[in-house]
């Protein structure tokens, strides 16, 4: 008599769900399906800069996350095993434990993460067991994509036209249905901070984050966003905004812990154009969804180079203490520290902070723009590898499009976005 086939899920940044393949297929094939979420001990570490690789606030976001996740699957009947360590190795012994058939999991672009699961591939081969993987982190899927990924246009507005011309979004792929699964009564618990080596975030009354991790969280923040409070409507308009919590979606905290899908908030996007307005403002939401795909396609096509110095194309490098000047918000620039202290203090900071800040630590500064990308990585909420660090490239002018003359005059972006200093005096 043959065993049953008992499938493990690796879950990563894909907690949800609802539109997510790997657990949809897992449901489907097999007759024993055991969810996995393990904490990167790693990924918690000192970097060689002195600050620890996911800070307090993101690694907050993440527990939440994973602890929706978890409570979502004692709901469906199910549950979720956790454990800290190297993903590796824990996936290795707990296919091993539970004499598991296939490990089902989510494909990554970005190279710490290819390493990890190449690693898990590898030990899992030596015992016949297959490593399977799904990709569910783009709008557009990759098998969809007009080119070979080494011919991939890195120019994003030929990639944009070809893609809005030739390629379509993928149907969602419905929540499943629970039933019957075992319970591992060895499940774990769920870390604090402190477990993690971090200290406590306190948040911060100016905070303009006013949701937690997980799928439900991430539906009701979209759901309040399009619909109850019709800001969609206005997105194009309001998107540059510093003030306030709902000058943009703030969607990319959910979308960069995989608690909703970018096709879930496409589709609530397309119903809102067929039930309320279609118009500059629900086409921009979509547009940034593509800029998102892109970067990861890119990530996939170079690889560990968008991590270099010298980007996906010397650099100069400054004192230690002029850096610590610009992550404590301490240049003397009042716009500019006026950014870096809501990113120290919250773990977000707006897209057109997120662009001065990078310029003048790259321009005016002339400091290696890798070092801003890693503090960004260690503060920001929503840090998605190939978004953060081929945005650095990007306004550091060692990216995609590259021009030496990306340049933000910071007077000129004062005048145009902080006219009466509202948002420098609230952080300064």
């Amino acid at each position: 008599m043959s065993k049953p086939k008992a499938i493990l899920v690796w879950f990563k940044n894909d907690l949800r769900l609802t539109d997510n393949e790997t657990w949809f297929r897992a449901l489907q094939d097999g007759e024993i399906v055991i969810p996995v979420f393990v904490f990167d001990l790693r990924q918690f570490k000192a970097h060689l800069l002195g600050f620890p690789k996911a800070g307090s606030f993101r690694t907050r976001f993440l527990i939440e996350s994973v602890a929706a996740l978890k409570k979502n699957l004692i709901e469906q009947g199910s549950d979720l095993v956790v454990r800290i360590g190297n993903p590796e190795v824990v996936i290795d012994e707990l296919a091993l434990r539970h004499q598991i058939t296939s490990v089902y999991t989510a494909q990554e672009v970005t190279h710490e993460e290819v390493c990890m699961v190449d690693a898990a591939e590898k030990a899992l081969r030596k015992r016949n067991v297959p490593l399977k993987q799904f990709w569910t982190s783009t709008l557009i899927h990759y098998d969809d994509i007009s080119w070979r990924i080494q011919r991939l246009p890195d120019m994003f507005t030929q990639f944009r036209k070809e893609v809005e011309a030739e390629s379509t979004v993928r149907a969602l792929f419905p929540k499943p249905i629970v039933k019957d699964l075992p319970i591992i009564k060895d499940e774990g618990s769920i870390p604090t901070l402190l477990d993690l080596g971090l200290p406590t975030s306190i948040k911060d009354e100016r905070s303009v984050i006013d949701y937690h991790g997980g799928e439900e969280e991430a539906s009701r923040r979209l759901t309040e966003y399009i619909w109850k409070k019709d800001l969609l409507r206005h997105y194009k308009q309001t998107r540059n905004g510093l003030l306030g919590s709902h000058y943009s979606s703030k969607l990319s905290l959910a979308l960069a812990h995989g608690c909703i899908s970018p096709k879930s908030v496409y589709d609530e996007v397309k119903k809102y154009e067929s039930e309320r307005v279609k118009n500059d403002s629900t086409y921009w939401l979509i547009f940034e969804l593509l800029w998102r795909d892109y970067f990861r396609f890119v990530a996939k096509k170079y690889g560990f180079r968008i991590f270099h110095e010298s980007g996906i194309l010397l650099w100069r490098s400054v004192t230690i203490e002029t850096f610590e000047k610009w992550r404590r918000g301490e240049t003397g620039v009042r716009f500019i520290d006026a950014n870096m202290k809501e990113l120290f203090h919250t773990g977000f900071m707006s897209n057109r902070g997120r662009q001065n800040v990078a310029s003048y630590l790259s321009k005016d500064l002339g400091i290696n723009w890798t070092w801003g990308a890693a503090w960004f990585e260690s503060q920001l909420i929503d840090y998605d590898p190939s978004s953060n660090w081929l945005n650095w490239a990007y306004v550091a002018g060692v990216g995609n499009d590259p021009r030496d003359d990306r340049y933000f005059n910071i007077q000129s972006q004062v005048r145009k976005y902080d006219p009466l200093g509202a948002y420098s005096s609230l952080w300064t």
